[in-house]
């Protein structure tokens, strides 16, 4: 069970994956299962991707395909038959998918409804609940509420930052969002509950990251600091999986130690950072 295919498990909302930065095994929600997003980075997976929000959701088919997804990884044999030993721990139930999962206004109630098959399986709390974002919609009233809730339930955010210009967003993510405009996100995730920064970094046209670049992401994680935002820390990874957005074929993962080095520069602006390849 090693591939990402989302549908790898015949379920509309519901798939499991063996999560690299996890550690373990993660249980995603997709909530964009027709592979709309609102940004378009150039290093996402998801084919055929087009520009929109979530659609309608029903909630009592979510509601079921979770149970029985953690019924069978918590209770039945899905550990011991699907998932490769040393990986056999259930993580974390993602808030992730095929698209941005906070574009649903049903994100609240996505966020209770989790909390609440954690519990009926005992794992209330030992399973984390993540919502992994590009920050676009924070300061939505409806998103607001989820992120309370995400709190209350010792969820936590992972928080999309991959470039500190106007340039490297529209270019890498395909977002007119100014820097501004993130960090104003990103303080407004990190005020309502915990949130990680997540960063990937990759070569293009077989060429490292610029330098500039680097030094303009780094200014905005001093940035951060400099404003009193409380994050966790950065996650800094790179590719998993090949592109599927035009011009993708031209990316590249970068190797772990290119990694840990700029990892390493992170670690002085004053921030944690895990990294993983």
């Amino acid at each position: 069970m090693l591939d990402h295919d989302r549908g790898a498990a015949g379920l509309k909302y519901v798939y499991p994956v063996v999560s690299r930065r996890a550690g373990g095994m993660s249980i995603g929600v997709n909530l964009n299962p027709n592979n709309a997003c609102n940004w378009r980075c150039v290093y996402c997976q998801v084919p055929n991707l087009s520009f929109g929000k979530a659609p309608d959701l029903d909630l009592d088919r979510l509601r079921t395909e979770l149970r029985q997804m953690l019924h069978d990884v918590v209770q039945g044999d899905f550990m011991q038959t699907r998932v490769p030993e040393g990986y056999r721990r259930l993580n974390d139930v993602a808030l992730s998918g095929n698209g941005e999962p906070t574009s649903s206004d049903r994100i609240a109630d996505v966020v209770e409804l989790i909390g609440q098959e954690l519990s009926f399986v005992g794992r209330a709390g030992a399973v984390k609940i993540v919502l992994i974002t590009n920050g676009s919609m924070m300061n939505k009233a409806f998103v607001k509420e989820a992120l309370r809730t995400l709190a209350e339930l010792n969820g936590e955010v992972w928080f999309k930052l991959d470039a500190g210009t106007a340039e490297g967003l529209r270019r890498i993510n395909g977002s007119a969002v100014t820097p501004e405009q993130q960090l104003g996100h990103l303080a407004v995730a990190a005020r309502l509950c915990p949130t990680w920064i997540q960063t990937c970094m990759f070569a293009s046209n077989g060429e490292i990251p610029k330098e500039r670049e680097l030094a303009s992401y780094l200014a905005q994680l001093q940035e951060v600091q400099r404003r009193r935002v409380t994050v966790r820390g950065v996650l800094l990874y790179t590719l998993a999986r090949p592109s599927l957005q035009p011009g993708g074929e031209a990316l590249e993962a970068l190797p772990l130690a290119w990694l840990e080095s700029l990892g390493r520069r992170i670690e002085t602006t004053g921030l944690a950072v895990r990294v993983s390849a």
